[in-house]
Protein backbone atom coordinates (compact mmCIF):
# COMPACT_ATOMS: atom_id res chain seq x y z
CA UNK A 1 0.00 0.00 0.00
CA UNK A 2 1.22 3.29 -0.57
CA UNK A 3 -0.15 5.85 1.81
CA UNK A 4 -0.53 9.57 2.14
CA UNK A 5 -0.11 10.75 6.03
CA UNK A 6 -0.78 14.61 5.98
CA UNK A 7 0.34 16.28 9.25
CA UNK A 8 3.62 14.87 10.73
CA UNK A 9 3.18 16.00 14.65
CA UNK A 10 3.19 13.66 17.40
CA UNK A 11 0.47 11.63 15.66
CA UNK A 12 1.26 11.66 12.27
CA UNK A 13 4.75 10.58 13.43
CA UNK A 14 4.06 7.80 15.32
CA UNK A 15 1.80 6.53 12.40
CA UNK A 16 5.11 6.47 10.51
CA UNK A 17 7.25 4.41 13.47
CA UNK A 18 4.10 1.97 13.99
CA UNK A 19 4.07 1.12 10.14
CA UNK A 20 7.68 1.10 9.60
CA UNK A 21 8.50 -2.76 10.21
CA UNK A 22 5.34 -3.61 8.49
CA UNK A 23 5.47 -5.46 5.13
CA UNK A 24 2.33 -4.02 3.88
CA UNK A 25 3.78 -0.75 3.38
CA UNK A 26 4.95 -0.18 0.18
CA UNK A 27 5.74 3.68 0.52
CA UNK A 28 4.95 6.12 2.98
CA UNK A 29 4.73 9.83 2.70
CA UNK A 30 5.13 12.12 5.80
CA UNK A 31 3.72 15.78 4.90
CA UNK A 32 3.73 18.24 6.94
CA UNK A 33 3.75 22.30 6.93
CA UNK A 34 6.68 22.12 8.48
CA UNK A 35 8.86 19.87 6.51
CA UNK A 36 11.46 19.80 8.79
CA UNK A 37 9.58 18.17 11.82
CA UNK A 38 8.75 15.64 8.53
CA UNK A 39 12.04 14.94 7.72
CA UNK A 40 13.57 14.75 11.43
CA UNK A 41 10.99 11.37 11.67
CA UNK A 42 12.04 9.68 8.50
CA UNK A 43 15.50 10.57 8.58
CA UNK A 44 15.36 8.56 11.89
CA UNK A 45 13.72 5.79 10.75
CA UNK A 46 16.24 5.25 7.84
CA UNK A 47 14.10 3.37 5.26
CA UNK A 48 13.89 4.42 1.85
CA UNK A 49 10.14 3.55 1.33
CA UNK A 50 9.57 6.56 3.62
CA UNK A 51 9.90 10.23 2.37
CA UNK A 52 9.06 14.04 3.84
CA UNK A 53 7.71 16.88 2.21
CA UNK A 54 6.33 20.11 2.43
CA UNK A 55 2.69 20.40 2.25
CA UNK A 56 -0.62 22.78 3.67
CA UNK A 57 -2.96 20.74 4.73
CA UNK A 58 -5.67 23.79 4.17
CA UNK A 59 -4.20 23.42 -0.17
CA UNK A 60 -7.04 20.63 -1.19
CA UNK A 61 -5.44 20.89 -4.79
CA UNK A 62 -1.72 20.47 -3.68
CA UNK A 63 -2.96 17.72 -1.48
CA UNK A 64 -4.27 15.83 -4.73
CA UNK A 65 -1.46 16.62 -6.54
CA UNK A 66 0.53 14.94 -4.11
CA UNK A 67 -1.60 12.02 -4.03
CA UNK A 68 -1.03 11.72 -7.21
CA UNK A 69 2.40 12.39 -7.42
CA UNK A 70 3.45 9.83 -5.49
CA UNK A 71 0.21 7.10 -6.97
CA UNK A 72 -1.27 6.87 -3.12
CA UNK A 73 -3.95 4.35 -2.27
CA UNK A 74 -4.79 5.71 1.03
CA UNK A 75 -4.68 9.58 2.64
CA UNK A 76 -4.56 9.24 6.45
CA UNK A 77 -5.38 12.55 7.88
CA UNK A 78 -3.19 13.61 11.39
CA UNK A 79 -4.02 17.03 11.60
CA UNK A 80 -6.52 19.12 13.89
CA UNK A 81 -10.47 18.00 12.76
CA UNK A 82 -10.38 22.16 11.19
CA UNK A 83 -8.42 20.60 8.28
CA UNK A 84 -10.68 17.79 8.11
CA UNK A 85 -12.59 19.42 4.88
CA UNK A 86 -9.87 19.88 2.44
CA UNK A 87 -8.46 16.61 3.45
CA UNK A 88 -11.16 14.72 2.89
CA UNK A 89 -12.42 16.65 -0.33
CA UNK A 90 -9.08 16.13 -1.49
CA UNK A 91 -8.88 12.29 -1.18
CA UNK A 92 -12.22 11.89 -2.83
CA UNK A 93 -10.76 14.27 -5.69
CA UNK A 94 -7.49 11.79 -5.93
CA UNK A 95 -9.68 8.76 -5.63
CA UNK A 96 -8.13 7.54 -2.57
CA UNK A 97 -9.13 5.92 0.67
CA UNK A 98 -9.49 8.45 3.53
CA UNK A 99 -9.04 7.93 7.40
CA UNK A 100 -9.41 10.70 10.07
CA UNK A 101 -9.13 10.21 13.68
CA UNK A 102 -10.99 12.64 14.45
CA UNK A 103 -14.64 13.68 12.29
CA UNK A 104 -15.35 17.31 10.30
CA UNK A 105 -16.46 20.07 13.44
CA UNK A 106 -19.94 20.57 14.62
CA UNK A 107 -21.60 23.60 15.30
CA UNK A 108 -24.12 23.68 18.70
CA UNK A 109 -27.86 24.50 17.79
CA UNK A 110 -28.17 28.38 17.56
CA UNK A 111 -31.24 28.56 20.02
CA UNK A 112 -31.12 25.47 22.48
CA UNK A 113 -27.57 24.35 22.72
CA UNK A 114 -28.01 22.35 25.57
CA UNK A 115 -31.14 20.76 24.18
CA UNK A 116 -30.62 20.03 20.63
CA UNK A 117 -27.85 19.41 18.38
CA UNK A 118 -27.03 21.57 15.40
CA UNK A 119 -24.58 20.42 12.94
CA UNK A 120 -23.19 17.10 14.49
CA UNK A 121 -19.68 15.81 14.50
CA UNK A 122 -18.89 14.50 11.39
CA UNK A 123 -22.02 15.81 9.69
CA UNK A 124 -20.28 16.81 6.81
CA UNK A 125 -18.62 13.67 5.87
CA UNK A 126 -21.79 11.79 6.58
CA UNK A 127 -23.63 14.24 3.94
CA UNK A 128 -21.41 13.14 1.56
CA UNK A 129 -21.38 9.28 1.89
CA UNK A 130 -23.26 8.73 -1.27
CA UNK A 131 -21.11 10.33 -3.34
CA UNK A 132 -18.13 8.20 -1.81
CA UNK A 133 -20.39 4.84 -2.14
CA UNK A 134 -21.22 5.48 -5.66
CA UNK A 135 -17.31 6.09 -6.57
CA UNK A 136 -16.83 2.97 -5.18
CA UNK A 137 -14.33 4.83 -2.02
CA UNK A 138 -13.97 3.78 1.48
CA UNK A 139 -13.72 6.77 3.74
CA UNK A 140 -13.12 5.38 7.16
CA UNK A 141 -13.93 7.81 9.45
CA UNK A 142 -12.65 8.24 13.40
CA UNK A 143 -10.54 6.06 13.67
CA UNK A 144 -8.10 6.65 16.20
CA UNK A 145 -8.10 5.60 19.86
CA UNK A 146 -11.32 7.23 20.58
CA UNK A 147 -13.27 7.35 18.42
CA UNK A 148 -11.43 4.18 17.27
CA UNK A 149 -10.55 1.43 18.61
CA UNK A 150 -13.50 2.00 21.55
CA UNK A 151 -16.00 1.89 18.65
CA UNK A 152 -14.00 -1.62 17.59
CA UNK A 153 -14.90 -2.47 21.56
CA UNK A 154 -18.76 -1.88 20.63
CA UNK A 155 -18.75 -4.07 17.53
CA UNK A 156 -17.25 -6.75 19.64
CA UNK A 157 -19.67 -6.46 22.76
CA UNK A 158 -22.35 -6.18 20.22
CA UNK A 159 -21.35 -9.43 18.00
CA UNK A 160 -19.63 -12.01 20.92
CA UNK A 161 -20.45 -10.83 24.66
CA UNK A 162 -24.39 -9.80 24.65
CA UNK A 163 -27.58 -10.69 23.02
CA UNK A 164 -29.12 -7.46 23.45
CA UNK A 165 -27.54 -4.08 25.28
CA UNK A 166 -28.68 -1.49 27.22
CA UNK A 167 -25.82 1.31 27.48
CA UNK A 168 -22.33 1.63 25.61
CA UNK A 169 -20.09 4.07 27.46
CA UNK A 170 -16.56 4.77 26.49
CA UNK A 171 -14.85 5.79 29.68
CA UNK A 172 -11.09 7.05 29.00
CA UNK A 173 -8.81 8.17 32.61
CA UNK A 174 -5.56 8.42 32.98
CA UNK A 175 -3.03 8.69 35.86
CA UNK A 176 -0.19 10.65 34.09
CA UNK A 177 1.94 13.17 34.98
CA UNK A 178 3.60 15.56 33.88
CA UNK A 179 7.20 16.63 35.87
CA UNK A 180 8.08 20.59 35.50
CA UNK A 181 4.33 21.85 34.71
CA UNK A 182 1.74 22.71 36.83
CA UNK A 183 -0.36 22.45 33.39
CA UNK A 184 0.36 20.93 30.44
CA UNK A 185 -2.02 18.96 28.67
CA UNK A 186 -1.19 15.24 27.12
CA UNK A 187 -2.84 15.79 23.66
CA UNK A 188 -3.85 18.88 20.76
CA UNK A 189 -4.59 21.74 23.31
CA UNK A 190 -6.96 23.18 20.50
CA UNK A 191 -9.05 19.68 19.79
CA UNK A 192 -9.53 19.36 23.93
CA UNK A 193 -11.02 22.84 23.95
CA UNK A 194 -13.37 22.00 21.50
CA UNK A 195 -14.57 18.74 22.43
CA UNK A 196 -14.87 19.49 25.77
CA UNK A 197 -16.67 22.87 25.58
CA UNK A 198 -18.66 22.48 23.38
CA UNK A 199 -22.28 20.57 24.08
CA UNK A 200 -21.96 16.78 24.99
CA UNK A 201 -24.31 14.60 22.34
CA UNK A 202 -25.99 11.81 24.45
CA UNK A 203 -27.73 8.97 22.20
CA UNK A 204 -30.73 7.38 23.54
CA UNK A 205 -33.32 5.07 21.55
CA UNK A 206 -35.96 7.19 22.19
CA UNK A 207 -35.03 10.43 21.69
CA UNK A 208 -32.48 9.69 19.27
CA UNK A 209 -29.37 12.22 19.56
CA UNK A 210 -29.44 15.33 22.14
CA UNK A 211 -27.00 17.45 24.23
CA UNK A 212 -26.61 18.68 27.60
CA UNK A 213 -23.95 20.79 29.21
CA UNK A 214 -20.47 20.51 29.77
CA UNK A 215 -19.04 18.06 32.06
CA UNK A 216 -22.62 16.99 33.19
CA UNK A 217 -23.22 13.72 35.10
CA UNK A 218 -20.03 12.75 36.74
CA UNK A 219 -19.47 9.50 38.01
CA UNK A 220 -16.94 7.58 39.50
CA UNK A 221 -15.42 4.73 36.72
CA UNK A 222 -12.47 2.39 38.65
CA UNK A 223 -9.78 2.08 35.86
CA UNK A 224 -7.64 -1.06 35.39
CA UNK A 225 -4.29 -1.85 36.56
CA UNK A 226 -3.53 0.36 38.74
CA UNK A 227 -5.12 3.64 37.41
CA UNK A 228 -8.07 3.11 40.26
CA UNK A 229 -11.29 5.52 40.46
CA UNK A 230 -11.50 8.79 38.20
CA UNK A 231 -14.33 11.14 38.26
CA UNK A 232 -15.45 11.03 34.76
CA UNK A 233 -18.16 13.88 32.76
CA UNK A 234 -19.72 13.91 29.24
CA UNK A 235 -17.78 15.18 26.80
CA UNK A 236 -18.57 15.69 22.81
CA UNK A 237 -17.14 12.82 21.23
CA UNK A 238 -17.82 10.67 17.69
CA UNK A 239 -18.42 7.57 19.11
CA UNK A 240 -22.00 8.76 20.60
CA UNK A 241 -22.28 9.55 16.49
CA UNK A 242 -20.98 6.51 15.14
CA UNK A 243 -21.93 3.51 16.92
CA UNK A 244 -25.84 3.73 17.19
CA UNK A 245 -25.76 4.34 13.09
CA UNK A 246 -24.34 0.11 13.39
CA UNK A 247 -25.11 -1.37 16.61
CA UNK A 248 -28.30 -1.71 18.23
CA UNK A 249 -28.33 -0.52 21.63
CA UNK A 250 -30.66 1.68 24.22
CA UNK A 251 -28.07 3.96 25.30
CA UNK A 252 -24.36 5.73 24.06
CA UNK A 253 -22.17 8.02 26.40
CA UNK A 254 -18.74 9.40 26.48
CA UNK A 255 -17.62 10.52 29.38
CA UNK A 256 -13.40 11.58 29.95
CA UNK A 257 -11.44 11.56 33.43
CA UNK A 258 -10.63 15.41 33.27
CA UNK A 259 -9.99 16.62 36.77
CA UNK A 260 -10.79 19.14 39.00
CA UNK A 261 -8.05 21.35 38.10
CA UNK A 262 -8.12 20.59 34.24
CA UNK A 263 -12.05 21.34 34.22
CA UNK A 264 -11.09 24.55 36.20
CA UNK A 265 -8.71 25.89 33.44
CA UNK A 266 -11.21 24.72 30.38
CA UNK A 267 -14.02 27.23 32.37
CA UNK A 268 -11.25 30.08 32.63
CA UNK A 269 -10.04 29.72 29.00
CA UNK A 270 -13.92 29.36 28.23
CA UNK A 271 -15.12 33.05 30.06
CA UNK A 272 -12.41 35.11 29.26
CA UNK A 273 -12.64 33.93 25.48
CA UNK A 274 -9.85 32.62 24.90
CA UNK A 275 -11.78 29.33 23.07
CA UNK A 276 -12.80 31.37 20.22
CA UNK A 277 -11.51 30.61 16.70
CA UNK A 278 -12.01 33.77 15.40
CA UNK A 279 -8.79 36.37 14.54
CA UNK A 280 -8.93 39.61 16.95
CA UNK A 281 -6.35 42.13 16.32
CA UNK A 282 -3.36 42.38 18.32
CA UNK A 283 -0.80 45.18 17.75
CA UNK A 284 -1.25 45.20 14.06
CA UNK A 285 -1.70 41.41 13.38
CA UNK A 286 -4.84 38.73 13.60
CA UNK A 287 -4.32 35.95 15.48
CA UNK A 288 -7.25 33.24 16.73
CA UNK A 289 -6.80 33.34 20.82
CA UNK A 290 -7.58 29.17 20.50
CA UNK A 291 -3.86 29.71 18.70
CA UNK A 292 -2.60 31.63 21.23
CA UNK A 293 -2.74 29.03 23.71
CA UNK A 294 -1.47 26.10 21.82
CA UNK A 295 1.36 28.69 20.50
CA UNK A 296 1.69 29.07 24.58
CA UNK A 297 1.37 25.83 26.17
CA UNK A 298 3.92 23.06 25.75
CA UNK A 299 3.84 20.44 22.57
CA UNK A 300 2.06 17.46 24.22
CA UNK A 301 4.25 15.43 21.70
CA UNK A 302 7.34 16.51 23.28
CA UNK A 303 6.40 15.77 26.97
CA UNK A 304 7.00 11.94 26.66
CA UNK A 305 10.15 12.39 28.40
CA UNK A 306 8.47 14.33 31.83
CA UNK A 307 5.81 12.26 31.53
CA UNK A 308 5.03 9.19 33.78
CA UNK A 309 2.11 6.67 34.54
CA UNK A 310 -0.58 5.05 32.39
CA UNK A 311 -3.33 6.10 30.19
CA UNK A 312 -6.56 4.09 29.65
CA UNK A 313 -9.17 4.11 26.75
CA UNK A 314 -11.78 1.22 26.80
CA UNK A 315 -15.54 0.84 26.45
CA UNK A 316 -18.02 -0.07 29.14
CA UNK A 317 -21.17 -2.60 28.28
CA UNK A 318 -24.44 -3.26 30.10
CA UNK A 319 -26.70 -5.46 28.74
CA UNK A 320 -28.16 -8.79 28.41
CA UNK A 321 -25.29 -11.25 27.98
CA UNK A 322 -25.41 -13.59 25.39
CA UNK A 323 -25.82 -16.91 28.01
CA UNK A 324 -29.01 -14.80 29.54
CA UNK A 325 -29.04 -12.93 32.49
CA UNK A 326 -27.76 -8.90 33.30
CA UNK A 327 -23.61 -8.43 31.94
CA UNK A 328 -21.67 -5.84 32.48
CA UNK A 329 -17.94 -5.62 30.75
CA UNK A 330 -14.86 -2.81 30.40
CA UNK A 331 -12.94 -3.79 26.85
CA UNK A 332 -10.08 -1.30 27.27
CA UNK A 333 -6.42 -1.03 26.12
CA UNK A 334 -3.88 0.27 28.65
CA UNK A 335 -0.49 1.70 27.56
CA UNK A 336 2.29 3.22 29.99
CA UNK A 337 4.00 6.43 28.91
CA UNK A 338 8.25 4.79 29.96
CA UNK A 339 7.07 1.53 28.06
CA UNK A 340 6.25 3.73 24.78
CA UNK A 341 9.51 5.97 24.99
CA UNK A 342 11.21 3.04 25.05
CA UNK A 343 9.91 1.35 22.32
CA UNK A 344 9.12 3.82 19.73
CA UNK A 345 10.17 7.51 21.22
CA UNK A 346 6.37 8.62 21.46
CA UNK A 347 4.31 9.56 24.50
CA UNK A 348 1.45 7.15 25.15
CA UNK A 349 -1.39 9.23 24.21
CA UNK A 350 0.38 10.00 21.20
CA UNK A 351 1.16 6.49 20.71
CA UNK A 352 -2.55 4.81 21.21
CA UNK A 353 -3.89 7.12 18.63
CA UNK A 354 -1.69 6.20 16.44
CA UNK A 355 -1.52 2.69 16.72
CA UNK A 356 -4.93 2.28 15.12
CA UNK A 357 -5.20 3.79 11.49
CA UNK A 358 -2.22 1.86 11.31
CA UNK A 359 -3.95 -1.78 11.83
CA UNK A 360 -6.21 -0.73 10.00
CA UNK A 361 -4.65 0.41 7.15
CA UNK A 362 -3.55 -3.58 6.98
CA UNK A 363 -6.79 -4.35 7.43
CA UNK A 364 -7.63 -2.64 4.26
CA UNK A 365 -4.85 -3.67 2.48
CA UNK A 366 -5.06 -7.42 2.94
CA UNK A 367 -9.13 -7.23 2.22
CA UNK A 368 -10.05 -8.35 5.75
CA UNK A 369 -11.80 -4.66 5.95
CA UNK A 370 -13.32 -3.55 2.69
CA UNK A 371 -16.24 -0.68 2.08
CA UNK A 372 -17.33 2.05 0.58
CA UNK A 373 -18.87 5.29 1.57
CA UNK A 374 -18.22 6.88 4.92
CA UNK A 375 -18.38 4.40 7.72
CA UNK A 376 -16.84 4.17 11.28
CA UNK A 377 -15.03 1.57 12.73
CA UNK A 378 -18.14 -0.76 14.21
CA UNK A 379 -19.37 -0.99 10.66
CA UNK A 380 -16.17 -3.90 10.25
CA UNK A 381 -15.76 -7.40 11.83
CA UNK A 382 -14.12 -6.23 15.48
CA UNK A 383 -12.51 -9.88 15.97
CA UNK A 384 -9.57 -9.77 13.12
CA UNK A 385 -9.05 -6.34 14.23
CA UNK A 386 -7.71 -7.28 18.03
CA UNK A 387 -6.05 -10.37 16.98
CA UNK A 388 -4.04 -7.91 14.65
CA UNK A 389 -3.91 -5.48 17.67
CA UNK A 390 -2.35 -7.91 19.53
CA UNK A 391 0.00 -9.13 17.01
CA UNK A 392 1.49 -5.38 17.18
CA UNK A 393 1.97 -5.90 20.94
CA UNK A 394 -0.45 -3.98 22.30
CA UNK A 395 -3.47 -6.83 23.26
CA UNK A 396 -6.98 -5.31 24.43
CA UNK A 397 -8.56 -6.22 27.88
CA UNK A 398 -11.63 -7.28 29.54
CA UNK A 399 -12.79 -6.78 32.63
CA UNK A 400 -15.85 -8.59 33.76
CA UNK A 401 -17.97 -5.99 36.62
CA UNK A 402 -20.81 -6.93 38.75
CA UNK A 403 -23.97 -6.30 36.76
CA UNK A 404 -26.68 -4.15 38.12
Amino acid sequence: MRILVVGAGGVGSAIAVLAQPRGFVQHLTLADIDETQARSTVDRLGDERFDAVKLDASDGEAIVALAREIRADAIVNACDPRFNESIFNAAFAAGCTYLDMAMTLSLPHPERPFEDTGVVLGQYQFDASSKWEERGLLCLAGIGVEPGLSDVFARYAADHLFGSIDEIGVRDGANLTVEGYSFAPTFSIWTTIEECLNPPVIYERERGWFTTEPFSEPETFDFPEGIGPIECVNVEHEEVLLIPRWIDCNRVTFKYGLGDEFIEVLKTIKMLGLDSTEPVAVRGARVSPRDVIAAILPDPAKLGDRMHGQTCAGTWVRGEGTAGGPREVYLYHVVDNDDCMARYGSQAVVLQTALNPVVALELIDSGVWQGRGVVGPEAFDAEPFLELLADYGHPHGLEERPAG
